[in-house]
């Protein structure tokens, strides 16, 4: 019989998550104001995991999780001034929601491959778009999305491809996208990005394909020969105006026309045994193009075209088997053609005009016209020689000074230093966990992945703005009060709600230890933790009894406790069997997060269901977590405290027994 329970039992479990995978697909057809790709589940009866793959419809599951969701809709985004508003027939109504759809959307935990395309989703993306963290493929395309691009998506460490094509976002690219170390695919072709080609991705080892063509970049484009896997690189029609960077050996077509690039072609270029397709039109390249461009082994499309390249080509040019378009229109060249590039030879298409070129076919400029650019190049050649001698010297000068001053400052730096690291470990008392091993705690652990890569530090309010935020603590804000301490609720100036602990800790608690330990649970970010965004340490302000304050300033969250739903006297909130197991899920995640997670793990989290908190869409949150790393040694201090305590009322007695 006890067997036959637990099978009921895990049939129950199963359904229950299944119907719940089911909602979820549901709520999400409501979110995006059901589109015509999803009418299939208004009388569709079976298990949606087994539904047949269409076009513009795919989803996938694995053990009754949802793990593949693609929908391509028609609402194709090809409107020139779009402003951030809903659009009628374009995108969707003035009531969609991003921000719910995402939060829905991040409830399929299992899911490995989303697909959002032509839907008319309109609005900037939310933050909260980094808790699919287990997605792999990310595809957005052709919607009226707009801001930026959330830094948070960093912390998506699984994904391989991403692809926000066709929206309008339009703010800077995030430079933290080197934690995506599985990264292969980034796309954000056809926005209206801004700044400078973000650095970090040159430290995405695995990328194949990169393609931002069609925004508003500016300045310089790194080095890009560390992304050995590099085979596609799409920068055309931005800003960029460095002179062109050393490329990957690997690139197989390489699109960087319609630029502001300048100097001349890197003799690099030469060497790129795999590159088929080279396109440097319509930029501000100067110089002689290098020969052995136009024998590369692989190479079949060369276009040069419109730029101020200038000299001759060798006379004996060797053109490659493969190459069957050359562009080298519009500049600057003299001298004669090179047989290879004659179009009677049939070796496919040639376009030479607009040159000052010896030639008879296709219509040249005079030769004045380019004497003058080869003459300014000359100048231009012995000027710069001139300059970086100069400058050379100078810099020689300036470096040997620089040497001197900094062997002046190094050694009483370094004796600070040391002074400051016996300072800090003396500070340090025996509370169970090493100076060491707390440093190291800073650090996420790689196997859960979610590191703390550019997350600041722990932020210090001052007293000031959490009585202005509390209205001076008024009775008002009070939440409640527990082992912890007291918990009020607060508005920051900015307009952000938060709820801040009150601790009362003993005098000789040390404050090294505790900054530490509040700047590693600030750096614990998980879906479901309620995060730690900064504390006040008020040395000034003490109780009767001596002991300082410190203020712990916590994300509020807004919808009440777990205990509350569970009562049967508001049967209002009264959840449902699948969310409280939902719940449930969400709980053990953190928990699992803290234990396993961080070095070294986080326990005796004082897990009660008024810990577990839940927001505005039932996301549960764990509340309090790590308050024992804090309160450690002030218990030990008050036990300390208490001891001594008695040794003196002992002695105090004992002295008054003694005769005069």
């Amino acid at each position: 019989y006890f067997y036959l329970f637990l099978l009921v039992l895990f049939s129950w479990s199963c359904h229950g998550l299944q119907t719940y995978q089911t909602q979820l697909l549901l709520q999400i057809r409501k979110h995006l104001e059901y589109p015509s790709q999803l009418q299939i589940l208004d009388n569709y009866n079976g298990d949606l995991c087994n539904l047949s793959a269409m076009s513009n419809l795919t989803i996938s599951c694995q053990d009754k999780f949802v793990t593949e969701f693609k929908i391509r809709g028609d609402k194709v985004a090809n409107v020139s001034d779009f402003n951030g508003y809903a659009i009628p027939s374009k995108t969707l109504s003035k009531t969609f929601s991003i921000d719910s759809l995402v939060t829905t959307l991040t409830r399929l935990t299992s899911l490995k491959v989303l697909s959002l395309v032509s839907l008319g989703i309109w609005g900037p993306l939310p933050d909260k778009i980094h808790r699919l963290y287990s997605l792999e493929f990310l595809d957005l395309s052709s919607n009226f999305m707009f801001g930026s691009i959330p830094p948070q998506i960093s912390r998506m460490v699984k994904l391989q491809t991403l692809t926000f094509d066709g929206n309008y976002f339009n703010d800077t690219i995030p430079n933290t996208l080197d934690s995506l170390s599985n990264l292969s695919v980034l796309s954000f072709r056809g926005n209206r990005l801004k700044g400078q080609f973000p650095s970090s991705i040159c430290r995405i080892s695995s990328l194949t394909d990169v393609a931002m063509c069609h925004n508003k970049l500016s300045g310089k484009l790194p080095d890009l020969s560390s992304l050995t896997r590099l085979r596609v690189l799409d920068v055309r029609e931005n800003r960029l105006d460095s002179e062109l960077p050393v490329m990957p050996q690997g690139l197989v077509t390489a699109l960087l026309a319609k630029n502001l690039f300048s100097g001349e072609i890197p003799a690099q270029f030469g060497v790129l045994s795999r590159l088929q397709h080279l396109d440097l039109s319509f930029n501000q390249l100067s110089g002689t193009p290098p020969p052995a461009l136009f024998d590369l082994p692989s190479i079949s499309y060369l276009n040069l075209a419109s730029n101020v390249l200038s000299g001759s080509l060798p006379e004996h040019l060797t053109c490659g088997s493969k190459l069957g378009f050359v562009d080298i229109s519009n500049n600057k060249l003299v001298g004669d053609l090179p047989s290879c590039l004659d179009n009677k030879s049939d070796k496919g298409v040639v376009k030479y005009g607009g040159n000052c070129l010896s030639t008879d076919g296709q219509q040249q400029h005079q030769g004045l016209y380019c004497k003058e650019a080869n003459t300014r190049r000359s100048g231009r050649k012995i000027a710069v020689l001139v300059a970086i001698i100069v400058v050379s010297v100078l810099l020689l000068m300036l470096l040997a000074f620089g040497i001197l001053i900094l062997f002046q400052r190094c050694r009483p730096r370094r004796t600070f230093e040391t002074h400051i690291r016996q300072k800090v470990v003396q500070d340090n008392p025996t509370t169970g966990v090493s100076s060491e091993v707390l440093a190291n705690a800073r650090f996420i652990s790689e196997v859960a992945k979610l590191g703390t890569q550019g997350t600041p530090i722990c932020r210090l309010f001052s007293m000031e703005e959490l009585e202005e935020a509390t209205n001076n603590f008024d009775s008002s804000m009070f939440m409640g009060a527990g082992f912890t301490g007291k918990l009020y609720k607060g508005r920051l100036e900015n307009g952000t709600y938060v709820a801040i602990r009150s601790l009362t800790l003993q005098k000789k608690y040390s404050i090294q230890n505790l900054k530490v330990r509040l700047d590693f649970l600030s750096k614990l970010h998980h879906p479901h933790l309620v995060g730690l965004l900064g504390h006040c340490i008020a040395g000034g302000v003490q109780d009767d009894s001596g002991a300082s304050k410190v203020f712990l300033v916590y994300d509020y969250v807004p919808n009440g406790n777990y205990r509350m739903h569970l009562s049967e006297t508001c049967p209002e909130k009264v959840l449902k069997w699948s969310d409280r197991l939902a719940i449930l899920i969400d709980v053990a995640k953190a928990v699992h997060f803290l234990h396993t997670g961080v070095i070294p793990g986080v326990y005796n989290n004082r897990l009660k269901t008024n810990n577990i908190l839940l927001d505005e869409h039932r996301l549960a949150k764990l509340s309090d977590y790590g308050m024992f790393i804090i309160m450690e040694e002030n218990e030990k201090l008050e036990a300390k405290g208490e001891s001594l305590k008695s040794r003196y009322l002992y002695l105090t007695c004992y002295l008054q027994k003694i005769p005069s």
